[in-house]
């Protein structure tokens, strides 16, 4: 066996192996290009830039200014927007810029509820959004897991929220942005969209644009635009707020708002996401993500399955496991023993804890990534249904787990 100078080392080549040989179907996870890894494994992670380009607390900025400038370019034009300020640490990071932009705290923010599909940072009691303003909640109908968007509107007459928040981290179905501008421009309400998971289709007009109806965008970097873990808040057409430009206030929320020296080297992996997400070949495989996991909900379905919201637009779904008998718990755990990652997750009006849950969640951006096509999800269903409906049989297990690892390997980690 190969020796190590640090243990560290040896679990990062553990990790490697456990994602080669596994079926990857976290919604939120990708796999990044070997220049992504270059970019973000180099020698930029020894500088500090505290500040913007052309305006550093720090010398020897040259170089880096001119990074985050063509960064800040190309995410411009990949999404159409006047502005975009590329420091941001994570999605939550660049939500909470946008809040101490627009907010004050004590302010009214109306958010998706959690548990039917929305994130922490929308509200969440337990997340900062909850905690320093004031937050009340929409959700999905009962009747067919749908946002219910009447009910946005009642809120927003009722409320008048100062700011009203689109966007979902476990939502499979599109969303009607003009009709949350609606409820925005009842009380003059900022509308901010969250587009962490469906940036990267979004991108390529493969789902509703947010841009013609909000007035600030947020989203990760990775998930469906698969790139470096980070952050990244954009807007369409500047507007003022207090008498002072959007793009001034966010551009001071962020530094020195709520982080200090932004990291460089993860900024140079963005630029050489966006331009990868610029390529004609990042169409086609946006456009097979969708066509994998409605293939995926497709076959799923016929097996008996429970799908929230019964199918999918876009890069994901949830699965109502309360028919199988077992928990999302119990199931996340019990695919990832046998080469599959999912998480378990919570389905609208859930009787089951967040710990436990009754649902799963699945998603095709990183099995797409390995150049998995429609005609694999079949095989993928068969395996976890054959996981899930022998469970105590660990010779089957075994005997599946063999076969997915011996078929992942057949399809390399993204190497462009």
């Amino acid at each position: 066996m190969k020796k190590y100078n640090d243990i560290i080392f040896f679990l990062i080549k553990k990790e490697e192996d456990r994602q080669k040989k596994g079926i990857e179907l976290i919604a939120s996870e990708n796999y990044v290009s070997n220049n992504v890894i270059k970019s973000i494994g180099s020698i930029l992670t020894n500088k500090y830039a505290e500040g913007y380009p052309n305006k550093r607390y720090y010398g020897g900025c040259n170089l880096i200014d001119k990074i985050e400038e063509k960064t800040i370019k190309r995410a411009k034009k990949l999404f159409k927007a006047s502005f975009a300020n590329v420091q941001p640490h994570s999605g939550s990071q660049a939500n909470q810029a946008v809040y101490l932009a627009c907010l004050n705290p004590g302010d009214k923010i109306l958010g998706f509820n959690l548990s039917h599909g929305g994130h922490l940072s929308h509200g969440s009691k337990v997340n900062f959004s909850g905690i320093i303003y004031n937050s009340i909640f929409y959700g999905v109908k009962k009747s067919n897991n749908l946002i219910d968007y009447d009910q946005v509107i009642d809120i927003a007459k009722k409320e008048k929220p100062k700011l009203i928040i689109c966007g979902a981290s476990s939502y499979s179905r599109d969303i009607d942005y003009k009709i949350f501008r609606q409820a925005a421009d009842l009380n003059g309400s900022i509308l901010l969209a969250d587009i962490s998971h469906t940036a990267g289709l979004i991108a390529k007009n493969l789902l509703n644009n947010p841009f013609p109806y909000c007035h600030i965008i947020t989203t990760t970097t990775h998930k469906t635009l698969r790139g470096p873990r980070g952050g990244l808040i954009l807007v369409g057409e500047d507007f003022f707020i207090k008498k002072k430009k959007i793009s001034f206030l966010i551009n001071k929320a962020v530094f020195p708002g709520i982080q200090g020296g932004p990291f460089e080297n993860i900024i140079a992996g963005k630029a050489i996401a966006f331009k990868e997400a610029l390529n004609k070949k990042y169409e086609k495989y946006a456009k097979n993500i969708i066509i994998n996991s409605k293939e995926l909900s497709k076959h799923f379905k016929k097996k008996g399955y429970n799908i929230i919201s019964n199918g999918t637009d876009n890069h994901c779904f949830i699965l109502n496991l309360k028919n199988k008998k077992i928990s999302g718990k119990e199931a996340e755990e019990l695919l990832e023993k046998y080469n599959i990652t999912c998480n378990k997750n919570l389905i609208p009006y859930d009787n089951k804890s967040p710990f436990i849950t009754s649902g799963i969640r699945i998603g095709t951006p990183a099995i797409t990534t390995r150049g998995l096509k429609k005609k694999n999800m079949k095989q993928i269903v068969n395996w976890i249904d054959i996981i899930l409906e022998n469970r105590n049989n660990i010779n089957i297990c075994n005997k599946i787990k063999k076969e997915i690892k011996n078929f992942m390997y057949s399809y390399p980690l993204f190497k462009e």
